[in-house]
């Protein structure tokens, strides 16, 4: 059973987990649903179903800040650590807080001036009122999304790491005539004023020097750009008040452009039901202190982090924001304290190896640390606790407070995660770690794990309350929905939390979408005996060896990035080969350890040299193909699906040298030809093992 804390002080769509939580049935299938070729539809078990005619639950997305602003117009909402010195560039030690009344007038006072300027006509011409917004996390970006929700405007997200042509495309396909954006993007913008000449007006948000802000303002004129401050804006909607404006729930409440690995991005199209049924989704199930704080770091851009801070607004928490910088992320959190954090599987191995490298070391405290983790990871897979009041303090206190000292839960998504990693993220932070599943299309919300459940590392949990599931057979990669012990298929989603189309885009829709109403979403998956999910194949990206196997190239990048050696990792096939390569980009620590090993000198990660030197040893290059071995061997992969040869690079896949979209999916034909010259040779080597042709 769960431990009940205290909840928030805002409960209004708050559902407690039940006194006795059903771990062995968290979602069952709806009897008299099954047919030939699927299973039967699923729906979650603890909750049962929801949707907007549920008694209740949210309706719009607008009716999730006026749930936090009763918790007091004085609480303490968006925080921010400010700049005490520029050179070297040094932030305070504490955040300063807007509060839930301070932001309430602001979004009132943008929402109004947009009100006045779409009814003028100086905004607009397209099909919505669209309105972007281009910036890292901060304050202001959830101000500006709350003016919008509160007005009937429709945001566009702008991603901070897309390129020109991505942001021209968005811009043009949206038909934005305003966006909301940081200084460093103006220039972009105003370049291409040519190409995008719907954008009428700019909003910054930042304060600039009067001559940059002079230089700015004549460029934007001879673009024919209208050039605001935010402060001007603001006063703008001050002396032009609106009360907002009611959303009903089928109106448009944003359009969240998915990152494309071959084409265009894709407007999906969400709306306030969508967002308004998945935040209460999440609300279910959740516990919280009367006092949470969550930590803002995940892009808002991506509907992962925003329906995350949706679920902490609804609860009236407070929400501070990182200084942008990822390698001061601890620092940040360190000041913040938070109780609540979104995270993805590169931040969990970051802080799964500092604190292995911490605590796992010869001799006495080494022993110590070995058999402290041994008894709470005991305790976890029977009980489902992550507490212990002895090893808590003398033993993980000091990992604990790596993130603040108060972390009561965190959500892991958008990619897999290794299951030791995450047990033991969970015995040595002391805190809840539910990992989950969703897409854009889903507003990030399809499973998630049930809190305290001892058996839930390597699944992503039941589905949750807004949603149902099937799994259809997929014969050519032999699942199928009679399979034992578990069925398996293409998972299918359905639900008021889920898209119905993408925006101007009949194709992409068409075959997402079928005439059952029924998202088809790529992802194989299994029902596990108590109805959790697990994802683990991609019915798209299979290609055929020469020897007529099929190989699921994402399902094999995905079981070697659950090895901590391997920070990235691109597997290639071609169809006149019989095996695979790949490209390995390492863990600077563990491969450091690996060169020093092989070396036996002492190597630093911080080494790049050396390190970069010994990513051409053939003896480092076996050492490590004898870990990546391991991992396959372990997860039970069959003989054509081992990577044989490897390059070993220091250079990351990233959005800048485009062999990663924004939202961090290898671009395979991009990632190809980086390293084309490399990957050749390897083939060229022959195949491992194989016996030399005689020459006649």
């Amino acid at each position: 059973m769960p431990i009940q804390k205290k909840t928030m002080l805002v409960t209004d769509f708050v559902k407690p987990l039940p006194e006795n939580v059903p771990y062995q049935r968290q979602a069952a299938e709806v009897p008299g649903t099954k047919k030939p070729g699927a299973t039967g539809i699923y729906r979650n078990a603890i909750f049962g179903y929801i949707d907007s005619s549920t008694p209740g639950v949210l309706q719009a997305v607008d009716e999730v800040f006026s749930a936090g602003l009763k918790g007091g117009r004085d609480r303490k909402f968006l925080g921010h650590r400010p700049v005490v010195s520029t050179s070297p560039l040094k932030f305070a030690n504490y955040y300063v807080w807007q509060t839930y009344g301070e932001v309430d007038l602001r979004r009132r006072w943008i929402g109004s001036a947009l009100v006045k300027l779409f009814n003028a006509g100086e905004l607009g011409g397209g099909d919505l009122q669209t309105v972007g917004i281009w910036s890292p996390n901060r304050p202001d970006w959830q101000v500006v999304d709350i003016a919008l929700q509160s007005y009937q405007k429709v945001g566009v997200s702008l991603y901070d790491t897309l390129g020109k042509d991505a942001v021209e495309y968005i811009v043009t396909h949206a038909h934005v005539s305003i966006a909301f954006t940081t200084a460093d993007h103006i220039p972009a913008l105003l370049k291409m004023a040519s190409s995008i000449p719907m954008l009428r007006q700019i909003v910054s948000l930042d304060a600039l020097p009067a001559e940059a802000w002079n230089i700015l303002q004549q460029w934007s004129h001879t673009v024919n750009v209208k050039l605001w401050k935010i402060s001007e804006f603001e006063e703008f909607g001050r002396s032009n008040l609106t009360e907002p404006i009611k959303a009903k729930p089928d109106d448009i409440y944003s359009l969240c452009y998915t990152s494309g690995t071959t084409s265009n991005p894709k407007g999906v199209i969400l709306t306030h039901k969508m967002m308004a049924i998945s935040t209460q989704s999440q609300l279910y199930g959740l516990i919280l202190p009367d006092d949470a704080t969550m930590m803002s770091f995940l892009p808002l851009a991506h509907i992962y982090e925003r329906v995350s801070e949706m679920v902490a607004i609804a609860m009236g928490a407070s929400i501070g924001f990182f200084t942008g910088d990822p390698a001061r992320l601890m620092e940040d959190a360190q000041v913040l304290k938070p109780h609540f954090m979104p995270a993805v599987p590169r931040v969990f191995n970051r802080i799964y190896q500092g604190a292995l490298a911490g605590g796992d070391v010869p001799g006495l405290k080494g022993a110590i640390f070995r058999y402290a983790v041994q008894t709470k990871l005991t305790n976890l897979r029977t009980t489902g606790t992550v507490y212990h009041a002895l090893w808590d303090r003398i033993v993980f206190r000091k990992v604990r407070a790596a993130l603040g000292g108060q972390l009561e839960t965190m959500i892991c998504g958008s990619a897999p995660v290794n299951k030791d990693v995450l047990d033991f993220l969970k015995i040595a932070l002391c805190c809840n770690i539910l990992e989950g599943y969703g897409m854009t299309e889903t507003c990030a919300t399809t499973t998630r794990a049930v809190q305290d459940d001892p058996t839930a590392g390597g699944t992503v949990g039941p589905i949750t309350a807004a949603s149902e599931m099937k799994l259809l057979d997929v014969p050519q990669m032999g699942y199928t929905s009679e399979d034992k012990p578990h069925p398996r298929g293409e998972l299918l989603l359905r639900g008021e939390g889920v898209f119905t189309y993408y925006y101007k885009d009949e194709k992409n829709t068409k075959e997402a979408i079928d005439a059952e109403g029924w998202m088809h979403t790529g992802d194989v998956a299994a029902v596990d005996e108590c109805g959790r999910l697990k994802i683990i194949d991609r019915v798209k990206n299979i290609m055929k060896l020469s020897q007529g196997e099929y190989v699921a190239l994402e399902k094999i990048e995905n079981t070697y990035s659950a090895c901590s050696a391997v920070a990235q990792i691109y597997v290639h096939g071609d169809g006149l080969q019989p095996y695979l390569i790949g490209v390995i980009v390492p863990d600077p620590v563990q491969f450091a350890g690996i060169v020093s090993k092989v070396s036996g000198t002492t190597v630093a990660p911080e080494d790049i040299a050396v390190l970069a030197k010994a990513a051409k040893d053939p003896k480092v290059n076996a050492a490590v193909m004898r870990i990546l071995n391991q991992e396959g061997k372990k997860n039970g992969l069959k003989g054509f699906e081992y990577v044989k040869r490897v390059v070993i690079s220091l250079t990351p896949f990233s959005v800048e040298n485009n062999t990663l979209t924004p939202t961090l999916k290898i671009k395979r034909k991009d990632a190809y030809k980086l390293y084309q010259a490399e990957l050749d040779a390897l083939y060229a080597l022959g195949e491992p093992g194989a016996r030399p042709v005689t020459r006649l």
